[in-house]
């Protein structure tokens, strides 16, 4: 008994440690999600701006532009996906390498070649150990992202599109990260970046049907594009990040709470175990002495005789 009780307090004692560790780190993650839940807010105007400026643009330019025009045939797509540096975050990671998944098999159903583009050292390690091959990838900035790691990731991604498929170059740029909702909700989401979807272009420039607003361009439409839509890009790949980096803290928190709470209900089991060991134990004590005693009395009864 004193040997499983033994057990019992060690036990207790290392996940009550534990215990520790996951309430600091839930902690930590609670005050990071505010941080990145203003970053979001700050940045939703300017993307929101930017795309309503390059949607405008294309629906008021006779020009067609690589970076807008659809193609008749997409041969190719380039996929960023944005996972996290870190795990310990839930479903995080796995929910957003399932839907860049998916999105891949789509593509490769329409019977386009896809390149995978990664953000985080979690998707580059579930592609890594599947052998499978990344055309680009980028780590350490995944937990508090800024612009300048967007257009990092952009750069490529912009020189991709504007080639030719033949040199390398895609049809279709598409992105996959986790949206942040709210607190408790986090959802995995495909978008494609470009070329700007028809709907989109109508409905940021309050078109219907075929009519289209009259612009003039100094000095010409494909300037003015050359010049708005890397910055598209750039702003749209910034806020993905800003909200995988909320939806990834929102995560680690949740998860975190709920390791806190499941080492709570196992050190209340361990304890329960603990004191039923150490009462056994107590009444095998009074066992034996009360035995010994009375063995002890009938050597005694036994010699008086």
């Amino acid at each position: 008994m004193g040997a499983q009780l033994r057990v019992y307090k060690r036990r207790i004692r290392s996940v009550t440690a534990t215990k520790k560790i996951t309430r600091a780190m839930e902690m930590i993650a609670a005050s990071r999600i505010i941080k990145a839940q203003r970053k979001v807010t700050a940045s939703m105007p300017y993307a929101t701006e930017l795309t309503r400026a390059v949607t405008a643009v294309s629906a008021g330019a006779s020009a067609e532009h690589p970076l807008t025009s659809e193609v008749a045939k997409p041969t190719r797509a380039a996929v960023l996906l944005l996972t996290s540096d870190r795990g310990l975050a839930g479903a995080f990671n796995s929910s957003a390498i399932k839907a860049a998944e998916l999105l891949t098999d789509r593509l490769e159903k329409e019977g386009k070649e896809v390149d995978t583009y990664i953000v985080g050292r979690r998707g580059m390690a579930h592609y890594a150990f599947r052998e499978r091959t990344v055309a680009d990838s980028w780590t350490g900035f995944t937990d508090e992202p800024t612009y300048a790691d967007a257009k990092a990731v952009a750069a490529p991604l912009i020189a991709a599109i504007e080639k030719e498929t033949a040199e390398g170059g895609v049809d279709e740029l598409h992105i996959v990260f986790t949206e942040f909702v709210s607190m408790m909700t986090q959802t995995p989401i495909d978008d494609r970046l470009l070329p700007l979807a028809l709907v989109e272009v109508a409905e940021e420039s309050g078109t219907k049907g075929d009519a289209k607003p009259l612009f003039e361009f100094e000095p010409s439409a494909e300037d003015v594009l050359d010049a708005l839509l890397p910055r598209y890009v750039e702003s749209r790949i910034y806020n993905a990040l800003l909200q995988s980096a909320a939806s990834k803290h929102a995560a680690t928190r949740r998860a975190m709470k709920s390791a806190t709470d499941n080492a709570g209900e196992l050190i209340n089991t361990l304890s329960r175990l603990a004191n039923a060991a150490r009462q056994a134990e107590i009444t095998q004590e009074i066992s034996e002495i009360v035995g010994g005693s009375s063995a002890l009395a009938d050597a005694n009864a036994g010699s008086d005789k």
